[in-house]
């Protein structure tokens, strides 16, 4: 198959800085549509991924998986989308579209497997694929999202990763009127946690280890906030239907497993590299679960955008150029952003 080579941003090996680079695109199939990359948001995976943390990451890496662009061209099978459509690509590019989850609308379960847009198999060219810290990218009509006129295109970008992955959860639980939803951690995924789950007409509860975050959660949609780290102001007994515990690093979930009523269900969509150690007792007590979730189908994901469009709800960003993108992964690190950084991919043309 033929390629073409696009401007990137990448890295070859886990200690070393992020640096332009050229990598392939492929020239279009009948149902691709090439999409000029706007905005890129940043997520904690793209952190973990670069730096190897869960191993098995293959270098050299294009990270970004929470793309929106503008639509320059399209196969000649293209129905979905025209050349000027505001687009949107998440975590998958392609899966394979039979098996029985994939009928499901359930596509990031594949079971055959899916292809994920930096770092998987790429069965077009060979090699992996590579990410959204580029010009410029292919994908199947099937699997590119369409952004809402009535959304920002910068931060409707994290609503790719982040908003999927805790507005999932929130539907599959049936967070609604009337439901007691609380929230851990105030971050890219918290923070998006809490605007949903209000705007679904739930109550709000949010635990958090940092005490001047409080007033936000506030404003964000939160009835409740609690310091988590304060163990004499954290609530006696249980009342929470569902937890979304959105933490990436390492914590203690036994202490909000005794905040779910009878029947509760905590959700693991944070990635913690290490083991999350979990009594038994605070599980059988009170009939509870523990439960994960991981993004969304792709069908899925145009019902967030759709739902975020009608409540207005888009991410709180801080735009960066590709050039500051280091000292951003940095800051990530830290917390130091409120609460998502989102590429300025234009900026790339400098290089």
């Amino acid at each position: 198959m033929e390629t073409k080579e696009v401007k990137a941003y990448g890295t070859a090996s886990a200690e070393e800085s992020l640096s332009p680079m050229q990598i392939p695109r492929r020239t279009l199939l009948p149902e691709d549509v090439e999409i000029e990359i706007l905005y890129c948001g940043i997520c904690h995976t793209d952190l973990h991924v670069l730096r190897n943390d869960w191993g098995g990451a293959v270098y050299p890496i294009v990270p970004g998986h929470e793309i929106v662009g503008r639509v320059t061209a399209a196969g000649d099978q293209v129905t979905k989308f025209k050349v000027g459509d505001v687009t949107g690509v998440g975590c998958l590019v392609d899966s394979c579209r039979h098996c029985a989850y994939c009928q499901a609308g359930l596509e990031q379960f594949c079971e055959p497997g899916n292809t994920v847009v930096f770092g998987w198999p790429d069965k077009h060219l060979g090699g992996h694929t590579f990410g959204g810290f580029s010009e410029r990218i292919i994908v199947d009509q099937n699997y590119v999202l369409r952004v809402p006129g009535g959304l920002d295109a910068a931060a409707a970008a994290p609503l790719l990763c982040a908003g999927i992955t805790v507005y999932s959860p929130l539907r599959h639980w049936k967070a609604g009127a009337g439901s007691k939803v609380g929230v851990i951690g105030i971050g890219g995924l918290g923070h998006l946690a809490i605007k949903m789950a209000s705007a679904m007409g739930a109550e709000v509860t949010v635990f958090t280890t940092s005490e001047a975050k409080a007033d936000d959660a506030r404003a964000l949609g939160a009835t409740e906030v609690f310091l988590s780290t304060d163990a004499d102001r954290m609530p006696q007994s249980g009342k929470l239907d569902l937890i979304i515990d959105t933490v990436s690093a390492q914590h203690d979930i036994n202490v909000y497993l005794h905040q779910l009523r009878v029947d509760g269900t905590l959700v693991l969509v944070g990635l913690p590299p290490e083991q999350l150690p979990m009594g038994a007792g605070n599980v059988v007590h009170g009939r509870k679960a523990v439960a994960g979730s991981n993004i969304g189908g792709i069908g899925e994901t145009q019902e967030m955008l759709d739902f975020c469009a009608e409540r207005g709800i888009t991410a709180d960003i801080e735009t960066i150029a590709i050039q500051d993108v280091d000292q951003a992964f940095k800051r990530l690190e830290k917390g130091d952003v409120k609460y998502r950084f989102v590429v300025d991919m234009r900026t790339l043309q400098n290089h």
